[in-house]
């Protein structure tokens, strides 16, 4: 049995889309998955499967929570293996001073450098953007508030169906849960 963390994108931000974890985990487990744990409310959910599709999964995911809470949500679906590969691989670890304005944004195909330099362009000074494989490193010095780079600007620009943020505080704890 393989362990994944599911993201799911845009839920209980500003009263929008309203999941409450411990529905996602009884969803989540009524879909046969195993050790299902949530984290914070803004849809990280951790568990066992014996699949190993990523997509799959999170299509999976998908459909059963527009079939079961009636709402279209996005979700990725990542292994241990990737957030270590993300972890180890942190590129902004020489100037990202402060988890929780440091950002893994997670897409849903493969990062294009050259459409990603042109949304860096869009950054504020000090805002820093790296390509990972299926993922970008951000880091934003004065916090997301003001910030261009929002997941809709990620998705148009980038040419990907899903992209969703989560802070190295979250990313670090969802690694740990995977492990």
């Amino acid at each position: 049995m393989k362990r994944y963390t599911g993201l799911l994108r845009g839920i209980n931000v500003g009263g929008n889309k309203k999941i409450a974890m411990a529905d996602l985990r009884k969803l989540v487990e009524s879909l046969g998955h195993q050790d299902v744990k949530t984290l914070l409310q803004s849809g990280n959910v951790v568990f066992g499967s014996a699949k190993s599709d990523q997509a799959a999964l999170a299509e999976e995911l998908e459909k059963a929570i527009e079939a079961e809470l009636g709402m279209s949500v996005g979700c990725l679906v990542r292994d241990g293996a990737d957030l270590a590969r993300i972890i180890k691989a942190n590129p902004l670890a020489e100037v990202a001073d402060n988890p929780s304005r440091q950002f893994v944004v997670f897409l849903s195909g493969p990062v294009d450098a050259a459409k990603l330099a042109e949304l860096d362009a869009l950054a504020r000074p000090g805002d820093r953007l790296v390509a990972g494989e299926r993922e970008v490193h951000m880091w934003l010095p004065d916090g997301a508030g003001e910030t261009k780079l929002t997941h809709t600007m990620f998705q148009k620009r980038l040419g990907v169906t899903i992209a969703t943020a989560r802070n190295w505080n979250t990313v670090t704890k969802l690694s740990a849960l995977l492990s």
